[in-house]
């Protein structure tokens, strides 16, 4: 019989800004406010139309509950591969598999309790998704102008916010942070 771990025990690789395994720490000692710089996963997943799918986290979750996020996000195991956790991650969080995927860019986020490693990346998927209820509340497709749209009014993380302004804002949009627009130079 496999020993059920803690999620707050869960071990996680502390890395350097350029990803180099430095040591290790648990999600808990990640989550802290020690700002130990850990790798995380995202996944954009646009449908033939265009449409981004958000998820809208539980509202059991620690951080950030009942926000809409990005697609797919995660953290990623101690010993184990960027690739291998985004696959993992898109089979947990929304029941995908047998994709092909597009790097887009790393990054570190950071927020009042933690410090990340972004590395993000987008596919096109227009199959049957079946999502974990204790880990999302619902998904859904949005178009890009829902988004900007809701930009700034505490509908999203502030992680998806500013990713999504990055990667897949219109030019020239003013650029939303900590709910003040920002023109972009």
């Amino acid at each position: 019989m496999t020993k059920k771990i803690n999620k707050m025990d869960e071990l996680f690789p502390l890395v350097n800004a350029n990803g180099a395994v430095v040591g290790s720490a648990t999600r808990s000692e990640c989550h802290n406010g020690s700002k130990l710089l850990h790798p995380v996963v995202h996944l954009h997943v646009f449908n033939n139309r265009g449409e981004l799918l958000l998820q809208k986290r539980s509202m059991r979750k620690d951080i950030q509950p009942g926000r809409w996020d990005t697609s797919v996000g995660g953290h990623v195991d101690f010993g184990e591969s960027i690739e291998t956790a985004l696959l993992r991650e898109a089979q947990e969080e929304l029941g995908i598999a047998g994709f092909e995927f597009q790097p887009l860019r790393n990054y570190v986020f950071e927020s009042e309790i933690e410090r990340e490693l972004v590395y993000s990346y987008q596919t096109v998927f227009d199959g049957t998704f079946t999502f974990d209820p204790h880990e999302i509340d619902e998904i859904r497709f949005w178009s890009l102008a829902e988004i900007v749209e809701a930009l700034g009014k505490s509908v999203f993380t502030p992680n998806f916010e500013d990713e999504f302004q990055t990667l897949f804002a219109p030019p020239g949009m003013l650029r939303i942070h900590d709910n003040r627009a920002i023109t972009e130079q």
